[in-house]
């Protein structure tokens, strides 16, 4: 990896990926910067810029497999290279699967598995001719764990876990090029703030989310170090743990959890957020106040308790095979 490498963020204006583009920046990477967003896009590389980095701004649509291969020439043609690609946009249509439309789940699918495709096919010509890059994938635990009222946005994770694994296979016999997953489970991002909501009542994520300048400081180590899957978050273990253990246990209490939350928030509008606009909340927190931090016994109790419910549940399906 260079002193100084040339760092491509999609999903650059807000967010995670606005995190990751102040990180790299603090690296002296060379940034490019791309969203739909071009004046959030601008405050980023002015940001970037003062850190003493290099900044380039390419307001792309990565649903646009032309805007994403256009992205990659301006790349190209400003730095004389790409070292680092990261697949970060991501969008969610949240409801109940048949309450929202299809053009919806349509656009989530577009955005988050067809824009990380776009973005590996745009890039990985020149990773191969140069036989070294670092690709990553954002993903999410939803790639593993069911959510209720998030059926597209599960669908596109499940389909990028896979679609990775792939890429990883065909690139073994280049041992320079690395795809890189990260999986977080919540993120205290602007995401539920401006994601589409079909429910009719207000969102709010869970307490303990992660920190976004912590996801984004995790992405410029793999940058360094890759490796192939990186889980982030509290209830990343139990969560798989559970639900490699009882699946359909975990999908009823994710529904019984969420159907309570709902039922208690207040009501609200339906919108169509940001997926077929630009983000209106250009910022990396979608809270001003920090993510409570959880020690590791609350840790250890999350997935003591997960545990023994799957233990538990094993335990009833069986007895009931013997009866």
């Amino acid at each position: 990896m260079p002193t100084s490498p040339v760092v491509v963020i999609t999903g650059a204006s807000s967010g995670i990926g606005r995190a990751t583009a102040l990180a790299f920046a603090r690296q002296r990477a060379r940034v490019v910067l791309a969203a739909r967003n071009p004046e959030a896009l601008e405050l980023v590389a002015a940001q970037c810029m003062r850190l003493g980095a290099q900044a380039l701004v390419v307001p792309t649509d990565v649903a646009d497999a032309k805007a994403v291969r256009a992205l990659a020439a301006a790349a190209l043609r400003r730095f004389g290279g790409i070292d680092v690609w990261v697949n970060n946009v991501g969008v969610g249509a949240i409801g109940r699967f048949e309450a929202t439309p299809m053009e919806a789940h349509r656009r989530v699918i577009e955005s988050n598995l067809l824009g990380h495709m776009h973005g590996a096919h745009a890039v990985l010509p020149h990773f191969r001719s140069q036989g070294a890059g670092v690709l990553i994938n954002m993903i999410s635990l939803g790639g593993w764990v069911p959510t209720p009222y998030a059926a597209a946005y599960v669908a596109s994770k499940f389909g990028l876990r896979g679609w990775s694994a792939t890429l990883r296979a065909e690139l073994s016999d280049t041992p320079g090029v690395h795809v890189c997953d990260v999986a977080p489970a919540f993120v205290n991002t602007p995401g539920l703030r401006h994601g589409a909501n079909f429910t009719g009542r207000r969102l709010s994520g869970p307490p303990g989310m992660s920190d976004p300048d912590h996801v984004a400081a995790v992405i410029v180590r793999l940058a360094r170090k890759p490796r192939p899957t990186t889980w982030l978050g509290v209830p990343s273990l139990p969560g798989r743990l559970a639900q490699a253990a009882v699946p359909g246990l975990v999908g009823r209490i994710a529904k019984w959890v969420t159907d309570r939350a709902l039922a208690k928030a207040e009501r609200t509008p339906i919108s169509q957020g940001n997926l077929f606009d630009a983000s209106r909340y250009p910022a990396v927190h979608g809270s001003p106040k920090p993510p409570a931090p959880v020690s590791h016994m609350q840790l250890a109790l999350g997935v003591a308790l997960l545990g023994a419910v799957a233990i538990g549940a094993v335990l009833i399906v069986r007895a009931r095979e013997r009866d």
